[in-house]
């Protein structure tokens, strides 16, 4: 596995960092546009299912890069912001983590406690609950909150990238992006 350089990420991180993001827009994208079609039509259960297999996706894949953050490096910022701003970028990372985990599992508790199948590409995941729609009712409204929750990190992670970039003048977005190795 290719380690970090002193100017970027590994070249794993940083694949995984946009795969993660595209497949995260996705995964927003079909919950927002089955909005569109009627309850029941064919394209709008698609979206839902879709939305499934993607955020699942988005489970495995974070695991992968967590194995990756852990054995890599982390290339210094420079100039060093204020310890203030590191303090903040702990909190939202830890908060974007906490999201690609525990979304991806909210989503296959609500689907288990409504008795529904668990779709992952062909397969059929086993159920991680019994039955119990009053329990799947619960953690669809938490699914739910934490995924607007999810919209305003994922746009302070963005902000922050680019107050760095272009504010501040710092390498914070260069040492994430393609080619900069």
């Amino acid at each position: 596995m290719a380690k970090a350089t002193p100017r970027s990420y590994s070249s794993l991180s940083i694949a995984l960092h946009w795969l993660m993001l595209l497949l995260i827009a996705a995964v927003y994208a079909c919950m927002e546009l089955r909005e569109f079609y009627p309850k029941g039509s064919d394209i709008r259960e698609g979206f839902k299912m879709w939305h499934f297999m993607l955020g699942l996706s988005v489970f495995l894949l974070v695991m992968v890069r967590i194995f990756a953050r852990v054995t890599g490096s982390t290339p210094a910022i420079t100039p060093q912001p204020p310890k203030w701003q590191n303090i903040i970028a702990k909190v939202t990372h830890f908060g974007l983590y906490a999201l690609m985990i525990g979304m991806p599992i909210g989503g296959w508790l609500i689907l288990s406690a409504s008795g529904k199948p668990i779709p992952f590409f062909g397969l059929e995941l086993p159920a991680l609950v019994a039955p119990n729609k009053a329990f799947a009712g619960q953690i669809k409204e938490i699914h739910e909150t934490f995924g607007t929750v999810g919209y305003y990190l994922i746009g302070l992670h963005a902000a922050a990238a680019l107050f760095h970039h272009y504010i501040a003048k710092d390498n914070t977005l260069r040492r994430m992006m393609p080619g900069a190795r």
